[in-house]
């Protein structure tokens, strides 16, 4: 496959269902396993993994159990669950070790995947991840238990979510027709299984960063409006994980959309240091 060419969509079977992914085949260093965040597929890396391409490192992108055009229904769709298909990933494509990249819920994900198995993590990185947040107080729990129940039983708020809060100050020229997107494969028979699956998924553990060994970079939007400190976040998670903190200014939760070139500088910045 030359490097213009799009990656066509696979799949690998798994207990208790198939993960589809994209793999571009070439690339020079450690590959890099992008994963996206909840409710999402892989194609929250379609402004970011061009950039990464170009550069010449190998992308490797996964969906998610539950979503995109992996199976729908699973009996566990937690980030601990992801791990073990990403390490899954890495025996079927014969990857001895590969640099893992998550975005909010999944963070938890690459963090658990490195301390599990550090001989096969080359590196992390968490993106608008929720890993090590603050504590929430009272009102922000009931909160997100409101938020977690409209998610399963209303798709348009997370619609609403994403054109109100989650891109504060700039939009991917895409941004409408993918979140129409989004919002309809929320709709697809079964979806709701998956959807309260991850919602009652723990993203934000604490404690699971004292196993990394691996080198880590932590990106955080500056006005990511999931976090009402995004810094302090990111100051958080860098300290527990000895890694190394950059600020994207101006970004909501998702800076792969809607500063991609930002975010792969950082990235690629942080796997020459690997090399």
């Amino acid at each position: 496959m030359s490097r213009t060419t799009a990656p066509t969509t696979q799949y690998l079977d798994v207990t208790g269902g198939r993960i589809a992914y994209d793999d571009t085949e070439q690339g020079d260093g450690a590959p890099v396993v992008l994963l996206p965040g909840m409710l999402d597929s892989r194609a929250a890396y379609r402004h970011l993994r061009p950039l990464l391409v170009a550069a010449g490192r190998r992308v490797i992108t996964m969906d998610l159990r539950g979503f995109g055009d992996s199976s729908i229904v699973w009996d566990d769709y937690s980030p601990a669950a992801i791990a073990a298909d990403v390490l899954a990933l890495l025996d079927h494509l014969g990857i001895g070790r590969a640099v893992l990249a998550g975005n909010s819920y999944t963070g938890a994900t690459v963090v658990k995947a490195a301390g599990d198995a550090p001989e096969r993590v080359a590196g992390i990185v968490l993106l608008d991840a929720f890993v090590e947040n603050l504590p929430p107080n009272a009102l922000q729990r009931a909160m997100f238990g409101v938020m977690g129940k409209l998610l399963v039983h209303s798709p348009a708020f997370w619609g609403l979510y994403h054109r109100r809060m989650a891109y504060p100050t700039a939009k991917p020229a895409d941004f409408d027709a993918y979140v129409d997107g989004l919002v309809a494969a929320m709709r697809t028979p079964g979806r709701k299984t998956a959807t309260r699956g991850q919602v009652r998924g723990d993203s934000a553990p604490v404690g699971w960063t004292a196993a990394v060994r691996c080198p880590a970079l932590v990106v955080m939007g500056s006005k990511d409006p999931d976090f009402p400190k995004p810094e302090v976040v990111a100051d958080r998670q860098a300290a527990a994980l000895n890694g190394r903190k950059v600020m994207i200014e101006g970004s909501g939760h998702y800076p792969m959309a809607d500063h991609p070139q930002a975010t792969a500088d950082a990235l690629l910045g942080f796997l020459a240091e690997l090399a």
